[in-house]
């Protein structure tokens, strides 16, 4: 059973996890996340916002299914995808109470959102060793094995903001 802990608790966990990486102590710059049965870590720095509660989505017609719709969030709507969906596995069930959306495009001037089965947390590039990626999407950049022989994807989100395939969410 989870502890469930207080807003003002995580906000000082956050908060020490970056000072320390601002100082190099227990750096992590990656942001580990759950997309169905496979693990992704992308570069924390450009990440984006992590969104716990999924606001009202407003489907679009004629679109993949991988596309969810619009989400209004702060006023900005977000185009949002089921990442697992995006990348052939099961699509999320939208009543899980794990599932995150990351707000990934705005640094790249878009509005995205991905939603993940959860998120992992803040690992340490040190942590893993790399291989090389096992697929042509150039979004997928690299394929990295933990201390325990879990692999993990390496995701860069630019790639995938570039990526017609993923841009073009007509059915």
């Amino acid at each position: 059973m989870s502890r469930r802990v207080s807003l003002r608790e995580f906000q000082e966990y956050l908060s020490h996890r970056l000072a320390g990486a601002v100082t190099g102590v227990n750096a992590a710059s990656l942001l580990g996340v759950q997309a169905g049965k496979s693990r992704w870590l992308m570069d924390l720095s450009i990440s984006g916002e992590v969104i716990s509660t999924l606001p009202s989505l407003t489907p679009v017609p004629l679109t993949r299914p991988s596309f969810l719709g619009l989400a209004n969030i702060r006023g900005n709507l977000h185009a949002v995808t089921d990442f697992p969906a995006f990348i052939g596995e099961e699509p999320i069930s939208l009543h899980n109470s794990g599932i995150r959306l990351l707000l990934v495009g705005t640094r790249f001037g878009n509005n995205v959102a991905l939603l993940v089965s959860g998120l992992l947390g803040l690992k340490k590039p040190t942590d893993f060793k790399v291989k090389p990626p096992a697929t042509e999407k150039p979004w997928n950049a690299g394929l990295f094995i933990d201390n325990d022989g879990g692999k993990w994807h390496r995701l860069d989100l630019a790639a995938l903001l570039a990526d017609p395939d993923f841009m073009n969410i007509v059915a």
